[in-house]
């Protein structure tokens, strides 16, 4: 794919993902299924994306004082604990499979702030 193209993808990503608090995972994920990469690498490689996306993003929250830090150590603690646990459990589930779960995963979601 073309690097320009990634790269315009990338600033899409992280305007939407700063903006909304959101990382850019729920576009990238669906993103990269859909140019054929397995669960496996498209979860890592997302993961990698969000992680350099979010310290630029971090930077400017923070200085703008929009983070609530008695929230970031307990949540982030848990996290680092489930991420382990993730990281681990996506090898056992095939592409198809995975990419199911991610789908219904982003309906609850959109259901729950539809109805909120």
């Amino acid at each position: 794919m073309n690097t320009l193209i990634l790269v315009l993808i990338g600033l899409f990503i992280g305007v939407l993902g700063s903006f909304l608090g959101l990382g850019g995972g729920f576009l990238i994920v669906p993103l990269l299924l859909i140019l054929g990469y397995e669960a496996a690498k498209v979860s890592g490689t997302s993961l990698m994306i969000i992680l350099l996306i979010s310290l630029s993003a971090v930077i400017a929250h923070n200085k703008l004082q929009h983070i609530d830090f008695n929230l970031v150590i307990p949540i982030a603690i848990g996290g680092i604990i489930g991420a382990q646990i993730g990281a681990r459990w996506v090898d056992k589930f095939p592409t198809e499979t995975f990419s199911k779960i991610f789908a219904v995963v982003l309906i609850l979601i959109a259901i729950r702030i539809g109805f909120k």
